[in-house]
């Protein structure tokens, strides 16, 4: 018992750190992905670096994008799904 109770405080940090860093970390990276595979010929998106376009071919991890000063082919893992859900409500 008395183990048991030495023990508690580093088993209830555990839990903490995992609802309040880990869990929130993987939900994000998940919904990242869902972004990433929902992406569409004609979708409007801003990259990470901030360069603005439209979806004009989709490969299985790389996506070329239409800009107003050409092509341009990057992964799709550079799109931000922040940004780009900004531009889409607009």
């Amino acid at each position: 018992m008395e183990q048991l109770t030495q023990f508690a405080p580093f088993l209830l940090m555990f839990v903490v750190i995992y609802f309040f860093m880990i869990r929130p970390q993987q939900k994000k990276a998940k919904q990242e992905k869902e972004f990433e595979t929902a992406l569409k010929v004609g979708d409007k998106i801003i990259t990470k670096s901030g360069l603005h376009g439209k979806v004009s071919e989709l490969a299985d991890t790389t996506v070329v994008i239409e800009t107003m000063s050409g092509k341009l082919k990057m992964e799709r893992s550079a799109i931000s799904m922040e940004m780009s859900a900004t531009l889409a409500k607009k």
